[in-house]
């Protein structure tokens, strides 16, 4: 049992690290610039090219690009020239890298050892353990799709993903991104409905480019760039804090006298031990291909984040799951534990994981074009108002299945939190933007001011709509910041797949739609550009309720989103309840993007998970309680007593006694709250009902976890210093 003793080691240990030393790597010149070692650690396009036979190269780029089969073939050479260049670079063993529904990545290694006629030992690579592997499926997540016992599962090799080597003290490994499937073809891991979105949506937009006349374009695919905040803490008070330890997150803890007040923290300068930290680890994702581009202090002390740039939606979702690895790993080494919780300590901001999203299309010059890109011409400007028509559309209709893919324990502490979006999802335009679309639904020109144009009856009238023309409202779960959305209620500790899956699903759903819609105005003898126009006007009237620019935060916008017909989903089952319902996730389904079963597996994992999490930090606190926290203010009360009797003995006042009546006034409360807690853990684990015993561990063992933290925290600001064993958030925030 830890000690005041032990604590005060801890802080003495943490306050005089010294910052580690770390020399960046450098290629065979000895340049250390980050362009001289970008992706030496990957097996991407220019490693390919350099490594596979002119044809190979030419045949795998078509391939990549139209989504084709990979042949046998071309399999084997791929596989031969991967297995050299990893060889070469020292991995002795190979992976299928995947991500099941754990929200992790799982790894099994095989050697590239084999035997030839005569038993001597090579080194083989074959182009089916490339494509194909079979890990032992019995003890993932699967939703019931299949039981304990049936144990075989596939990991089949995603080709848009570049594979990369893992290298450690313990060896080198190559790894292959994969998706994760089960013996009757169920996905069971994140990856695979995110390519399947990333497919439909693709196949959606270029039929409506079709419709529209754009001849030429190629693949469409969505973007994604994920910011990661985290907050760090040094490991000598890791064994202290074993909630920290258990769950992620303090359980209980109070407020220290100065938090984000006076948010001195946010954007300032970053402390040398920190900054050696994130430097290492950006070094690292560099070599893996990891295009790593922001770091800065975030709000809360002890906070920061990292942003990297675009990339594929497929590829983002692996870089930043590599990302948090590396960091983890990266963070041991200048001993600190870094924290991807939604919620660590109260009182002051958690974190988020901002998703930015966009869409991209090759042209048929062979280059990518953003469609959220406002652009300069009127043609342009036609393409930028259906996209964002559409995904106004898409959030409306499926804003409560959006909230069930960001939903979690972690993140039900920040929703609706002055810190983060609430739970109601709606869309921020910005003033001009929402001006259009406003004109638009009431079928009236926009007559702007000098900088814009006018929406006259022809789509060649509509105004150039010009990049980052309005504020940015931070408030806002779902928000336009010039040529990209920003989905801003993930989950700082999420896999992004799931998220950006349903999202690209709807948005798919709602261009099919609008296009369908143009063929039939068309159809009625409507020109392309009056066709676009009246279902710009129609999908404007019909998606006026997602559109607000206003505080998100504020008790008025939540009577308002409720008259306006919106969802606010505010717990975790809530919004899985919602998901479950056949109508709400039929577009899923309809689009081949999930199976019924897979839908209602997903389901089932996060209500699971939501159930066990919850258990594991209701454990942990009462842990705490019995074992930390009482017998610590017992010692106190007793001193303060004993104090009380020898002064009255003496007959002298005594003034520990206002102190020692408050104090054991709380310490009968708190075993009161510590009884109640277990009480109705115990009532609700007799729940044979899963959704059930899920919201009532919402709407009863968590308010009376809240119960309990709030008398434990009144007695540390009571208790002495000399006898509270557990770090304090003073210690654990500020020294470092």
């Amino acid at each position: 049992m830890s000690t005041a003793g032990d604590r005060r080691r801890a802080c003495a240990v943490a306050g005089a690290r010294e910052t580690r030393q770390f020399d960046p790597p450098s290629d065979s010149e000895g340049h250390t610039r980050i362009s001289a070692i970008y992706g030496r650690n990957t097996f991407g396009l220019h490693k390919m090219r350099e490594k596979l036979p002119a044809a190979d190269y030419t045949k795998l780029l078509g391939i990549l690009e139209d989504g084709a089969t990979l042949d046998a073939e071309l399999a084997a050479a791929v596989a031969h020239a991967a297995k050299e260049w990893a060889i070469e670079n020292g991995a002795t063993h190979f992976t299928h890298w995947f991500q099941p529904l754990t929200g992790l990545t799982a790894e099994k290694h095989d050697a590239f050892l084999t035997f030839g006629p005569d038993q001597q030992a090579i080194e083989r690579f074959d182009p089916s353990q490339l494509i194909q592997s079979e890990p032992d499926a019995s003890s993932f997540p699967s939703g019931g799709m299949r039981v304990t016992f049936e144990a075989r599962g596939y990991t089949a090799w995603d080709i848009s993903s570049p594979m990369f080597l893992m290298k450690a003290p313990t060896g080198t490994t190559l790894c292959i991104p994969s998706a994760y499937l089960s013996y009757t073809g169920h996905a069971l891991d994140e990856k695979t409905g995110l390519l399947r979105s990333v497919a439909v949506l693709g196949k959606e937009v270029r039929a409506l480019y079709a419709t529209l006349g754009r001849e030429g374009y190629g693949r469409v695919t969505s973007t994604v760039g994920p910011e990661q905040e985290y907050f760090l803490v040094d490991r000598a008070f890791g064994p202290l804090r074993p909630d920290l330890l258990m769950t992620g997150r303090t359980v209980l803890g109070a407020p220290p006298p100065k938090g984000q007040q006076l948010d001195d923290h946010y954007f300032g300068a970053i402390s040398p031990r920190v900054a050696a930290f994130m430097r290492e680890f950006e070094y690292e994702l560099y070599e893996l291909g990891v295009p790593v581009k922001t770091r800065h202090n975030e709000v809360a002390p002890g906070q920061f984040e990292m942003a990297p740039i675009f990339e594929e939606a497929q590829v983002a979702a692996d870089h930043n799951q590599l990302a948090m690895e590396v960091m983890r790993q990266v963070a041991r080494r200048h001993n600190f534990h870094v924290f991807f919780h939604e919620k660590p300590f109260a009182g002051i901001n958690g974190s988020g994981k901002h998703i930015n999203w966009s869409l991209a299309a090759r042209r048929p010059d062979g280059g990518w074009e953003n469609l959220f890109e406002p652009g300069e011409t009127p043609t342009k400007n036609s393409r930028f108002l259906l996209m964002t028509a559409a995904t106004q559309r898409a959030i409306l209709r499926h804003a409560g299945v959006l909230s069930a893919s960001i939903s979690g324990s972690g993140n039900d502490h920040r929703l609706g939190a002055n810190e983060a979006p609430p739970a109601i999802i709606s869309v921020f335009l910005g003033s001009t933007l929402r001006g259009i679309f406003d004109r638009l639904s009431a079928g009236t020109e926009q007559r702007g001011d000098a900088a814009s144009e006018s929406i006259d009856l022809g789509v060649a009238h509509l105004p150039d709509v010009k990049r980052d023309n309005t504020d940015r409202n931070r408030t806002s779960p779902f928000a336009f910041t010039g040529n990209k959305w920003e989905f801003r209620a993930a989950g700082s500790s999420q896999a992004i797949s799931f998220p950006v899956t349903v999202l690209n699903a709807a948005m798919a759903e709602a261009v099919r739609d609008m296009n369908a819609e143009i063929k039939a105005a068309m159809a009625a003898g409507a020109s392309v550009d009056d066709a676009v126009l009246a279902v710009l006007r129609s999908v404007a009237a019909e998606t006026a309720p997602v559109r607000f620019e206003g505080d998100n935060y504020s008790k008025e916008w939540e009577l308002e989103a409720e008259e306006r017909g919106l969802p606010n989903l505010r717990k975790t089952p809530d919004a899985l309840a919602h998901f479950a319902a056949e109508e709400n996730h039929r577009f899923l389904v309809e689009a081949g993007v999930f199976s019924e079963a897979e839908v209602m597996a997903r389901v089932h994992v996060r209500v699971e998970r939501y159930i066990m999490d919850i258990e594991i930090e209701t454990n942990t606190l009462l842990e705490l309680i019995d074992t930390r926290v009482v017998p610590a203010v017992s010692r106190y009360h007793g001193e303060l007593c004993s104090a009380v009797i020898a002064a009255k003995n003496a007959g002298m006042d005594a003034p520990q006694s206002a102190r020692a009546a408050e104090v054991g006034a709380a310490l009968t409360d708190l075993f009161r709250a510590r009884d109640a807690l277990a009480d109705v853990c115990a009532s609700v684990s007799s729940e044979t009902d899963e959704m059930a015993r899920a919201r009532r561990v919402a709407y009863e063992v968590t308010p009376a976890m809240d119960a309990l933290r709030a008398v434990s925290d009144q007695l540390e600001a009571l208790t002495a210093d000399s006898e509270w064993p557990l770090p304090r958030y003073s210690e654990m925030l500020f020294v470092r």
